[in-house]
């Protein structure tokens, strides 16, 4: 359960700072636009610039911000303390990928979330007698961009079937076919905000050999292994991942496909898969958080 949010508040991997708070902030900065990497060449014996692709960094978030404690530099220092020891979990400083949440609540907007690391957290105590501890503190995300607070999901079987059934013989492996004019696997998803975003795909079994399509994009990821009926395998595209692990941590080679170029866009499109299941028991879990450019828009 997430902690509500008011207007100027900032959820700092499970602190709270900002407006009617302990740790009030003065200014934030890194959420305009992010920095990029160029392909800009200077072309030799020619006037001008070859304009190459860019690609976004992660954002440096610089938060001044100070404790404020009045008469009471115990309770400062309790509060640095806390900010210290939330960051400094050796399952999230030590492992290679993993991030924590930095939530936002702007006026006129839902929280948003940005995932990355306290890089920097230095705090001034030559006032701490008053109660007083200026901070200065850095917090790199993993990407460039503004997360809704809440994740969508979406559960797909091997076979969605509206009237239709078996064809005879029934062998293994089954083959469900649908009710005549009906679509053939209708997994459609719509995606919230402004930008494409990287979906968490978790395959339960028992199946083997499982084919998941993006069909606008015509992005396709190829597993070519069998996943019993207890096990499972999750895809995870996210730009701190970019793994296919089964249930117990092993590593899956991922046979057609690049997890970097599997994203979803924003509004309706479509995922289908396909696998070998002699059950049809078998369940594709698809795990999104919608996600914006920039900091503009409603609410909704």
């Amino acid at each position: 359960m997430t902690t509500p949010l008011t207007d100027f508040q900032y959820d700092l991997g499970g602190m709270v700072i900002g407006t009617n708070t302990p740790v009030p902030v003065a200014t934030i900065e890194g959420l305009g636009r992010a920095t990029v990497r160029t392909g800009d060449v200077e072309p030799p014996h020619s006037d001008g610039t070859w304009l190459g692709a860019d690609y976004y960094n992660g954002r440096t978030i610089r938060i001044d911000a100070a404790i404020k404690t009045p008469g009471n530099p115990a309770a400062a220092l309790d509060i640095l303390g806390a900010l210290q020891e939330l960051h400094d979990d050796p399952a999230l400083r030590l492992t290679g990928g993993a991030t924590t949440a930095l939530r936002m609540q702007f006026p006129g907007r839902d929280v948003r979330v940005m995932f990355g690391r306290l890089r920097k957290a230095d705090a001034d105590l030559e006032r701490l007698v008053h109660g007083w501890v200026p901070l200065d503190i850095e917090f790199l995300t993993a990407d460039q961009l503004f997360y809704a607070d809440h994740q969508q999901q979406l559960v797909l079987p091997l076979r969605t079937v509206v009237g239709g059934g078996f064809t005879a013989p029934v062998v293994a492996p089954i083959v469900v076919t649908p009710a005549p004019g009906e679509p053939e696997r209708p997994g459609w998803i719509d995606v919230e905000g402004k930008a494409p975003t990287w979906p968490i795909l978790r395959i339960d079994g028992p199946c083997a050999t499982p084919v998941i399509t993006h069909v606008e994009s015509g992005q396709v990821l190829r597993l070519d292994t069998v996943i019993g009926r207890d096990d499972w395998v999750e895809i995870d595209t996210r730009p701190t991942w970019r793994s296919v692990l089964r249930r117990d941590g092993g590593s899956v080679p991922l046979t057609a496909g690049r997890l970097d170029a599997f994203s979803l866009p924003p509004g309706r499109s479509e995922i289908r898969w396909q696998a070998t299941d002699p059950t049809n028991s078998a369940r594709l879990t698809v795990t999104w958080r919608p996600a914006w450019p920039t900091l503009r828009g409603a609410a909704s």
